[in-house]
């Protein structure tokens, strides 16, 4: 499933499933092709994202620069920087 591998750290998506349904996170990290770890930097912070199977997520065409070019650099992100991204989708 090619549309799944586009996922990359950064990606604005919402959730499809689950108690977080119609929430909207960024990916902060990638596990494997089925699961990415997610937050929303308020009840899903950084620091304990939610594990989250990529079938249960839509994709927005839109990944967060800032916060992309953290994450493949190894630098701190702050949840505020999250929640200011997501602002625009809520």
């Amino acid at each position: 499933m090619d549309y799944m591998r586009a996922l990359e750290c950064g990606q604005i998506v919402r959730a499809l499933a689950g108690r977080d349904k119609d929430k909207v996170f960024v990916v902060v990290g990638i596990i494997d092709d089925n699961s990415v770890y997610i937050a929303d930097g308020a009840k899903r912070r950084i620091e304990a994202p939610k594990r989250k199977k990529i079938k249960h997520l839509q994709r927005y065409n839109k990944i967060s620069a800032t916060i992309n070019k953290k994450l493949v650099n190894g630098e701190v992100i702050d949840n505020s920087e999250i929640r200011t991204e997501l602002s625009l989708y809520k």
